[in-house]
């Protein structure tokens, strides 16, 4: 049985985008949809007699979003397998549960009730460092999001954080029959240079060829996999966060791996995926290493 992907849906303009991502990713690997609205209504509930025909307010709003939600989908693609529930769970909560039998959780950048002004909401922020699995973040500009570059970018992490999200970006270059741009990082620390300021150059040299070597055994297992699969390698010196950035502006998605720490309870993102997460100007993806 395949997984769905889920989506989190909340009726704001973040998640109305997620949804309409989230159809067309469904689309393109031959999965299910399955839309989860998550409040907590039910503390409402104790104002309402028991015998009472009324529902709460907000119950009846959620209905209300999942079935517009449902309905947009479906206008979208008339063949979606699509789901949906309300769920009485907090938001983040609901969907990290969700995202254990999910092939990826999809939310919006910023959902309803979140301040003026805010990057992220806390609900994606949340999502994004402590799921399982595969989270994709939707955001961006208008070419980003309508998938109009043709091109994916993976950024090439430590081999260890690594695997899972060189899998996933070639499964989906090869779903979009799309480029797979890798783009491996590198930085000289400047004390090398200083140390031998004579061989100033040499240094550099040996860091690019590491990220240049980094890559090749990172990519060679999936290559054999995915032949078909259009892939550009490059190694840039800076700060991979900038890279990165830099390269989403011309991307329909940007794929970082992550680790998740055993027993670490608070956020698990580093610099990196922060930085997309909050500026990107396309969709991002963190895939977290599988314990």
């Amino acid at each position: 049985m395949e997984l769905p992907l889920v989506v989190g849906v909340d009726g704001s303009d973040g998640s109305l985008a997620a949804v309409d991502w989230a159809v067309d990713e469904a689309a393109r690997h031959g999965l299910p949809l399955r839309l989860v609205y998550a409040s907590k209504w039910e503390r409402y509930e104790g104002t309402v007699p028991s015998d009472s025909l009324e529902r709460p307010s907000e119950r009846v709003m959620a209905e209300h979003v999942v079935a517009s939600a449902v309905e947009r989908a479906r206008r979208r693609n008339p063949d979606a397998k699509v789901t949906a529930e309300v769920v009485p769970e907090e938001a983040a909560a609901a969907l990290l549960r969700a995202g254990r039998d999910a092939s990826a959780l999809v939310t919006g950048s910023r959902g309803h009730g979140e301040l003026t002004g805010l990057l992220l909401g806390s609900v994606g922020l949340a999502v994004a460092a402590r799921a399982d699995g595969p989270v994709i973040v939707v955001r961006g500009d208008k070419a980003g999001l309508g998938s109009t570059h043709e091109r994916i970018v993976l950024g090439a992490g430590e081999p260890e954080t690594s695997g899972e999200a060189v899998r996933f970006a070639f499964r989906e270059a090869e779903a979009r029959g799309c480029t797979l741009d890798v783009v491996r990082a590198w930085r000289c620390p400047a004390h090398e240079s200083a140390d031998h300021p004579g061989l100033a150059a040499d240094p550099a040299h040996r860091h690019e060829e590491r990220a240049s070597e980094l890559l090749d055994s990172l990519l060679e297992e999936a290559v054999a996999d995915h032949p078909g699969v259009r892939v550009r390698r490059s190694t840039v010196e800076g700060p991979a966060r900038k890279v990165l950035l830099t390269r989403s502006a011309a991307a329909d998605l940007v794929i970082v791996g992550a680790r998740r720490r055993t027993g670490h309870v608070g956020l698990q993102l580093g610099r990196v995926a922060h930085t997309l997460l909050h500026h990107s100007d396309c969709p991002v993806a963190v895939v977290p290493r599988q314990a």
